[in-house]
């Protein structure tokens, strides 16, 4: 149950049980005050019947005449028998030529509303029709102006929440990533003193020349995590031969019986990237493929070229992402390997997202047939 329920989720719900008992205390509220409107109500139908009656004495009307003249909120309309409208009270008719037609919608609005009240004279009855007062009405939909109100602070929090959560990430990811930048840097420097040595022998050439290729390589890595945290400078390249670099290194380290294949139809495709950076993200999403791979299989490397974006696809023949892990995959620390630290799926996110404007994603995936990662660069 811990999957389901955290921070959030609790937060959810205590702003559901804030609105739950916010709207059943607002109902009670309007629940009463509507009796309350109802008896004042008939208090106004026994002060007419007391107007109109020749038994009244001076005290009588005049008590009657005060409470009318009090009602200055409740909206009311008085027909006869036959349904004409003898008067209204509280309707406002000031903004219309035909007021008439708008006390008939008034009355048909309010006889949806409240039965009607009747009055008794010796003329014959009367009937009362009233509607909610602009209080009670108030009080009706004051519930949901909380809910509104509620929801847009709850979205505010987790916002805010959100932006303070990623710019801790941010300050982790910077300082994670200067500090092996560091730490790389003086053996570097020793395995660079004893590559010289080692070039003393020329029976050491291949071998010299291998490790070589392997200390830049290396060289390459932390000059990338050197720069983690600073706005990369941004140039064209061909990115046929920017991926043919990474091909090419990655074939003679991966499985003899892995084939990594680069697909384009266009010799030269110029886009705006950050080729340490970049080569970064393509070495991670190959690598991934490879550790898909029982040390047998294929990777297609596939260039897209559009006149709006460019699209890189990395496809292998893998034992493919479960659907629940799918959208996974790029969180921080999420790995289904034994090792690893679960970062560089997160950090190629960051990558293509934050430095190159772009955004990648699991295109498709199936358990058995393989993974296809998707890059889309702005052109």
């Amino acid at each position: 149950m811990r999957q389901y329920f955290n921070w959030k989720t609790y937060l959810a719900l205590m702003a559901l049980f804030i609105v739950g008992a916010s709207l059943y205390y607002t109902s009670q509220l309007a629940g009463k005050l509507a009796v309350e409107e109802k008896k004042k109500v008939e208090e106004l139908a026994h002060a007419v019947r007391t107007l109109v009656s020749q038994n009244s004495n001076s005290q009588e009307t005049t008590f009657a005449t005060n409470i009318i003249e009090q009602n200055t909120s409740i909206p009311l309309i008085i027909t006869t028998e036959k349904g004409e409208i003898v008067s209204f009270n509280n309707i406002d008719t000031a903004h219309s030529f035909g007021h008439s037609n708008i006390v008939k919608d008034k009355l048909a609005e309010f006889k949806k509303e409240h039965q009607a009240i009747t009055a008794d004279y010796l003329t014959g009855k009367q009937f009362i029709y009233y509607g909610d007062s602009d209080l009670l009405t108030q009080l009706r939909y004051f519930p949901y102006v909380q809910l509104a109100i509620i929801v847009l602070f709850l979205a505010v929090v987790l916002f805010a929440l959100s932006a303070a959560h990623r710019s801790l990430q941010n300050q982790v990811w910077v300082g994670l990533s200067k500090e092996t930048a560091h730490q790389l840097g003086t053996p570097l420097s020793s395995m660079e003193a004893w590559l010289e040595l080692l070039r003393d022998n020329e029976e050491n050439n291949d071998a010299v020349t291998e490790m070589q290729k392997d200390l830049d390589r290396l060289k390459l890595v932390a000059d990338r995590f050197s720069k983690v945290g600073s706005a990369p400078q941004l140039k064209e390249e061909n990115l046929v031969t920017q991926l043919e670099g990474i091909v090419n290194y990655m074939q003679r380290r991966a499985p003899k019986k892995v084939i990594i294949t680069l697909i384009s139809r266009e010799p030269d495709v110029p886009v705006n990237i950050s080729g340490p950076l970049f080569d970064w993200v393509m070495e991670n999403l190959i690598r991934n493929a490879l550790d898909a791979m029982a040390g047998q299989g294929k990777i297609d490397i596939t260039i897209t070229n559009t006149p709006q974006q460019v699209y890189v696809d990395v496809q292998d023949n893998g034992k493919g992402i479960p659907s629940y892990q799918v959208k996974k995959v790029f969180d921080p620390g999420f790995t289904t390997k034994k090792r690893g630290w679960g970062l560089g799926l997160s950090l190629s996110r960051r990558i293509i997202e934050k430095y190159h404007h772009g955004s990648i994603f699991v295109k498709q995936s199936e358990i058995g047939k393989g993974t296809t990662f998707r890059i889309v660069l702005r052109r």
